[in-house]
């Protein structure tokens, strides 16, 4: 089980405009890292860098994975400082990394208001949370 670094609550619940950031540093070897905006049911948006496959997938869980998105490179390297950004908007979530537009993932779980929780986790040590 991957230790959780962050876990924020989303007071009223999402809504687009909203936006989540963290800076930190990956860990030296890391396997994988994620950043979850969770709902009561699952997790709406699934950001999970993965060093082992050298790639990023991007998902759902509403009881059972959908299909993965593989958005293109790598933005993150071990030992190196980051930050990401992941905004909501009121078609997709948008992510940026050190500056850099690297993924949009359209909704697929649609009732925006019930996500409630922002969590970070993985092969990461985080210094600030904008959440």
């Amino acid at each position: 089980m991957t230790p959780v670094q962050h876990r924020s609550i989303i007071k009223g619940g999402l809504k687009p405009g909203k936006s989540f950031t963290v800076r930190g540093v990956i860990n030296p070897n890391p396997y994988r890292i994620e950043f979850n905006l969770r709902h009561r049911f699952g997790i709406a948006f699934h950001y999970n860098p993965r060093f082992d496959q050298n790639r990023v997938v991007c998902n759902t869980w509403d009881g059972q994975w959908g299909p993965e998105e593989f958005p293109a490179g790598m933005p993150f390297k071990a030992c190196q400082p980051f930050e990401i950004s992941i905004s909501c908007t009121d078609h997709s979530f948008n992510v940026c990394v050190n500056g850099q537009h690297v993924c949009s993932y359209k909704h697929r779980f649609l009732s925006l208001n019930e996500i409630d929780v922002f969590e970070v986790l993985g092969d990461l040590q985080i210094n600030h949370v904008d959440a």
